[in-house]
C-alpha cells in the first residue's frame, strides 16, 4: 500500500472524525502542495501539528494513539491541527521538507511520531527557534525548543510476558518486532523477562521483519501475518507483536488459529479496524502516546512548552497493559499475577531490562 505526503489542516468540526473513518488508508483532509524552501521566518501559529511514522493513520497502532492525542486537543483545548503523512521508502530529505512545511506554515507544536524524525527535527529545530518539536521515543536530539516523549515500553512488555506465561497451555509464545532497532528491542527484552520469570520452562520464539535501515516491517500485515502463523506452527498459543501495522496480520494469525495475540501501543480490542479478531486479542500493552501529544499540545498553549525529557511509566501509567476483553478479566489467576508484577515494578523490587 503506497501512501502519499499529506498535510491537513482540520477544523474543530472535523476533531470528531472516528478512526474507524480512515482505517488503513482511508480518506483523509485534502492534499497539500509541495513544502517550499526552509525559511526561519514563522507566522502566526495555525494550530497543532504531527507527522506520522511509517505505516500512516489507520494503522490500529502507534500512528492512531498520536492521532487520538490530537484529536482530543482540536476537541478540549479548541486548536486547530495539520496532519502529514510519510511515504514510501522515503529519505530524511522527505522529513525535513515535512516538519519545515509544517512550521512554516505556523503549526506549534511540531511533533515527529517516531524516533525517525530525530535526524530531521534537529535540523529543522534550529530554523524554528519559537516553535516547539516533539519527538516520540527519542532522546538522542536534544535542545531547547525539543520535548523528547518517552516510555518505559520494558515495563509495559513485562507484564504481557506475564499474561502470556500465565494464559499459555503450550508453554510457548512468540514475540515479533516490526524492526531490530534498540527501542523494539526494549519490548522484547521485557516480555521475554516477564515469561522467564513467570514460567522458567517456558519457550519464548522471537523473530524481526525487518532489519535497519529497511523500516518497512512496521508497515506489512502480510508479513506479520507469515510470521506468526510460523510462530503458531511451532507451538507457540500467544503471539505478542511490536510491530505497528504489521501487527494486525500476526492479530489476524493468531485468531484465525483460535489462539491468543497481545496486541501494542493502542487498546486494540477497542480498534473498529480490528473488531472481527476482538475476540482473540487477550490484552494489548498501551503506550499513553495519546496524553503525551495533548500534553506537549497544551503546554504550548499555556505558554509553559515542554522540553528536555518528557517520560511516562507504569508508576504514572504512561504504559499498562489494557483490559478491556472480559475473557481476561475472567481470568483471576493472570490478572492476579499482572497486578503483583506491576506493584513490584513500581516499588522497584523487579528491575526490567531494555535489552534481550
Amino acid at each position: 500500500m503506497r501512501r502519499i505526503t499529506r498535510i491537513a489542516t482540520v477544523g474543530i468540526a472535523s476533531a470528531a472524525l472516528a478512526l474507524s473513518a480512515t482505517a488503513c488508508g482511508g480518506k483523509k483532509s485534502s492534499d497539500a502542495s509541495s513544502s517550499s524552501s526552509s525559511s526561519s521566518s514563522e507566522t502566526k501559529s495555525a494550530g497543532a501539528a504531527i507527522a506520522y511514522d511509517v505505516g500512516g493513520r489507520g494503522d490500529q497502532s502507534f500512528n492512531d494513539a498520536a492521532y487520538a492525542g490530537l484529536e482530543k486537543a482540536a476537541k478540549d483545548l479548541k486548536v486547530k491541527t495539520a496532519e502529514a503523512e510519510p511515504t514510501e521508502g522515503e529519505s530524511e530529505a522527505d522529513k525535513v521538507q515535512r516538519l519545515t512545511e509544517l512550521a512554516r506554515k505556523g503549526n506549534n507544536p511540531v511533533i515527529g511520531v517516531g524516533f525517525s524524525y530525530a535526524p530531521a527535527i534537529e535540523k529543522v529545530a534550529k530554523k524554528f527557534p519559537n516553535t516547539t518539536f516533539g519527538i516520540i521515543d527519542d532522546t538522542s536530539k536534544t535542545g531547547t525548543n525539543i520535548a523528547n516523549l518517552v516510555f518505559n515500553e520494558e515495563q509495559g512488555s513485562y507484564l504481557a510476558g506475564v499474561a502470556a506465561a500465565k494464559a499459555s497451555k503450550s508453554g510457548t509464545v512468540g514475540f515479533i518486532g516490526g524492526v531490530e532497532v534498540p527501542l523494539i528491542k526494549k519490548f522484547q527484552a521485557g516480555f521475554e523477562q516477564g515469561v522467564k520469570d513467570t514460567n522458567p520452562n517456558a519457550k519464548v520464539l522471537s523473530a524481526y521483519l525487518t532489519q535497519p535501515p529497511d523500516f518497512s516491517g512496521f508497515a506489512k500485515p502480510d508479513l506479520g501475518k507469515a510470521t506468526a502463523k510460523g510462530q503458531l506452527d511451532g507451538g507457540a498459543d500467544v503471539i505478542y507483536a511490536a510491530a505497528g501495522l504489521a501487527g494486525s496480520g500476526a492479530i489476524e494469525a493468531a485468531s484465525t488459529a483460535g489462539k491468543w495475540a497481545i496486541g501494542v501501543d493502542s487498546d486494540q480490542y477497542n480498534q473498529p479496524g480490528l473488531a472481527k479478531y476482538k475476540d482473540h486479542i487477550l490484552t494489548s500493552v498501551t503506550k499513553d502516546v495519546s496524553l503525551s501529544v495533548y500534553d506537549l499540545i497544551k503546554s504550548v498553549k499555556d505558554g509553559k512548552p515542554e522540553s528536555g525529557e518528557v517520560r511516562y511509566g507504569l508508576d504514572k501509567n504512561g504504559v499498562g497493559l489494557a483490559d478491556s476483553n472480559p475473557k481476561y478479566k475472567e481470568m483471576t489467576d493472570v490478572t492476579a499475577a499482572v497486578e503483583k508484577a506491576k506493584a513490584d515494578i513500581i516499588a522497584k523490587k523487579i528491575t526490567v531490562k531494555t535489552a534481550p
